[in-house]
């Protein structure tokens, strides 16, 4: 019969390995509350207040203006994109956007209808521009024009378009256009009689 020999040793291997889960277990009891704080630390947030997002609208010439706290503001504007060559060797293209607010305009009336420049004031006044006293042109003109000021080429031109006169009718303003004391203005409008006959002589 074999001697299994003295078990004085096996409660000391025992009570060893109770310790060492003991510490094992203390340790993952640690790691754990470490990473469920590290995991619940609030993290900064980005203020949002900053950040703005704008849509211009160039064929209806109004820019809406959407803030981040929803508030929204709306103000006339028009774009103008201006083409340059150097040299045959490519083109630089310059886009500038114009309040509306910031052009001057005058209009005249080129016809015996009385009444025409300040009816076309208060339409033309209607998209935001900044409207000058209505005046009388010093001739008769049969074709409604449309002069613009240097770098006033889009104003002019969105301009017509809310009366009516086409685009080969809106040129530079030089001394030739038949109106007197308009130094200064971004824009003249002069009503022909093609405008009066459209007006219902209002």
């Amino acid at each position: 019969m074999p001697d299994d020999g003295p078990q004085h040793s096996g409660g000391m291997t025992g009570s060893l390995k109770v310790a060492r889960a003991a510490v094992v277990l203390v340790v993952f009891v640690v790691a754990v509350a470490i990473l469920v704080a590290v995991g619940t630390r609030s993290t900064p947030t980005t203020s949002s207040s900053a950040q703005t997002t704008s849509t211009t609208a160039a064929a209806s010439g109004s820019t809406t203006t959407t803030a981040a706290g929803g508030a929204t503001s709306s103000s006339s504007t028009t774009t103008s994109t201006t083409s340059s060559h150097s040299h045959g060797h490519g083109a630089a293209t310059t886009t500038t956007t114009v309040p509306h607010a910031s052009v001057s305009v005058v209009v005249a009336n080129a016809t015996s209808t009385n009444g025409l420049a300040a009816h076309y004031s208060t339409v033309i006044g209607a998209g935001g521009w900044k409207m000058g006293t209505p005046i009388d042109a010093s001739t008769t003109e049969a074709t409604s024009t449309v002069y613009y000021a240097a770098g006033q080429q889009a104003a002019a031109e969105a301009i017509a378009t809310t009366i009516g006169v086409k685009p080969t009718q809106v040129q530079p303003l030089t001394t030739a256009a038949p109106v007197a004391g308009v130094t200064g203005t971004d824009v003249v409008v002069v009503v022909g009689q093609d405008l009066a006959s459209t007006s219902n002589g209002s």
